[in-house]
Formats: C-alpha cells, sequence, structure tokens
C-alpha cells in the first residue's frame, strides 16, 4: 500500500513523502490518526494544493514543541512515595504518576510523551527519562523519587 504522509512519521518519512507500507499500517493507525492518505491520483492532486497549510501547522507544532522543551529543561521533579527500609517503593511509580507530577510543576504533558527506560521505577534515587514532545523534540528530563515521611 501507498500513502503520502500528511505529518512527519519517526522511522518512515517527512510531510509529503510517499511511501510504501504494509496495508495494516496504514489502515489501522496512519490513515484514522490523519497522520497519511492513500496515494491516489485525486489525493495527491488535493494534497498539492494543501501543501503550504500543512507545512505551515507542521512548523506550528514543532515551535509548540521546542517551547515546551524549554519549559521542562528548567524543571526538578521530586516524587515522593511509600519505601521500605531498603530504598524499594511499595508498588511503582509509572508514566500517569510523572505525568501528573510534570502538570503539578506547570507544564502540560501527557503521558503518551513519556519513554522509561526500562519500564515502571521500583526503587528511590535519581532517574534520567526522555520526554518525546515531537518526533525532532526529545527532552531528557531528570526526576528524583524520594520515600514519604
Amino acid at each position: 500500500m501507498e500513502v503520502i504522509l500528511l505529518e512527519k512519521v519517526s522511522n518512515l518519512g517527512n510531510l509529503g513523502d510517499k511511501v510504501a507500507i504494509k496495508a495494516g499500517y496504514g489502515r489501522n493507525y496512519l490513515i484514522p490518526q490523519g497522520k497519511a492518505v492513500p496515494a491516489t491520483a485525486k489525493k495527491i492532486a488535493e494534497f498539492e494544493v494543501r501543501r503550504a497549510e500543512l507545512e505551515k501547522l507542521a512548523a506550528e507544532k514543532l515551535a509548540g514543541a521546542n517551547q515546551r522543551a524549554a519549559a521542562l529543561g528548567k524543571l526538578e521533579v521530586v516524587i515522593t512515595h511509600k519505601a521500605g527500609d531498603e530504598g524499594k517503593l511499595f508498588g511503582s511509580v509509572g508514566t500517569h504518576a510523572i505525568a501528573e507530577a510534570i502538570k503539578a510543576a506547570g507544564v502540560a504533558i501527557e503521558k503518551q510523551e513519556i519513554r522509561l527506560p526500562n519500564g515502571a521505577i521500583r526503587h528511590i534515587g535519581q532517574f534520567d527519562i526522555d520526554i518525546h514532545l515531537h518526533s525532532d523534540v526529545i527532552v531528557t528530563l531528570p526526576i528524583s523519587i524520594a520515600a514519604e515521611a
């Protein structure tokens, strides 16, 4: 199946690229999400008419992601959680808890944007997590997990 990308997609291509993909990926993800359209002659002509508008939207998204990255770079996030004497948490700290802590610090973020390298955090300490704000903007944010008093 061939599609035209309406925005940059990681590991696939940029805005306006005509790419060959598996039918299920296009039918179940890219097309319903509005990230691509089938590469028919009619759709190619429609895309060329809208190209400037789509490029402007992509530039606005990138600028917004860069602003959020600058705001995240100034944060120091500390999350308190119940822990045992040896530093092991009762439960774990996942993307939801991290997103809530960042929102409480004043930066809007979705839990889908947080990437934990080794799954949920289960020990107290200092951790570096990646936040994918845009396919071109990735921020590494240090967070501290502390035991509740």
